[in-house]
């Protein structure tokens, strides 16, 4: 049966009135009960029957133990990249992968430094949709054949409050929308007109709307999250375009 082992870290060969309590934990182990003592040099041991036990450690076990090298940025990118390659934008994506992304994600999130998006020019242009989790776009329950094959585009123009959506082979559907301040991450978005196959123009249903907040911006990648809970995440591929009016 396994038996709970306390550990105690203190430090018995500086003076008395220096010595200080830093940490007790507990750990579980299939032998006798040992009790743990750290000092900065010597590790010291009593089993169940009161015998003391010592051993030599580094005086750096304590801070190794606790540092954990931080990732850069670029290494976070690097790292989503990665993970996105082979998901076909998500829609081969197993709930383990969405897990994985959206934890990728939120690290690029936790060190955002554009705070107001909409008032940046780094929002302008056109993006290609590299992952997203929504299934309406992807339609993950058609054969791969049927599926958007060809580059998905969204393009936005903070200036005019414009944004379009763009898919390309095989059917190159269009659609329009106006968009709405929130706050000044996050927009109100109204579609407004429909391009089936790119050219056959379809004014779009007052209910085609919903919300979306930009949690992440820089020159080379924008994150953004739907009022459904769709995670968006695209790459920039051209900053001059411009969505029509």
């Amino acid at each position: 049966m396994a038996t709970m082992a306390t550990c105690s870290i203190s430090t018995p060969s500086l003076p008395r009135r220096s010595q200080r309590r830093i940490s007790q934990v507990s750990v579980r182990t299939k032998q006798s009960q040992r009790r743990f003592l750290l000092n900065t040099g010597n590790l010291e041991a009593r089993n169940s029957e009161g015998l003391l036990e010592k051993s030599r450690i580094g005086v750096s076990f304590f801070p190794s133990f606790l540092k954990k090298k931080g990732k850069s940025r670029e290494d976070v990118k690097e790292e989503l990249f990665k993970a996105i390659e082979p998901l076909d934008r998500g829609a081969e994506a197993t709930p383990e992968d969405q897990e994985r992304i959206d934890q990728i994600a939120s690290e690029l999130e936790a060190i955002n430094t554009i705070k107001e998006p909409l008032k940046s020019d780094l929002l302008n242009g056109k993006w290609e949709l590299i992952y997203t989790t929504s299934r309406s776009i992807l339609q993950p329950q058609r054969p791969k054949f049927l599926r958007p094959n060809g580059k998905i585009y969204q393009a936005i123009n903070a200036d005019t409050l414009r944004a379009q959506n763009m898919e390309t082979w095989p059917y190159f559907n269009q659609v329009t929308a106006n968009l709405m301040p929130l706050n000044s991450k996050r927009v109100a978005v109204q579609f407004d007109t429909f391009k089936i196959l790119g050219l056959i123009p379809i004014k779009a249903p007052a209910r085609a709307s919903g919300e979306l907040e930009i949690t992440y911006l820089d020159e080379e990648i924008r994150i953004s999250r739907g009022d459904k809970g769709n995670l968006f995440i695209l790459k920039m591929v051209d900053r001059a375009y411009k969505v029509p009016l």
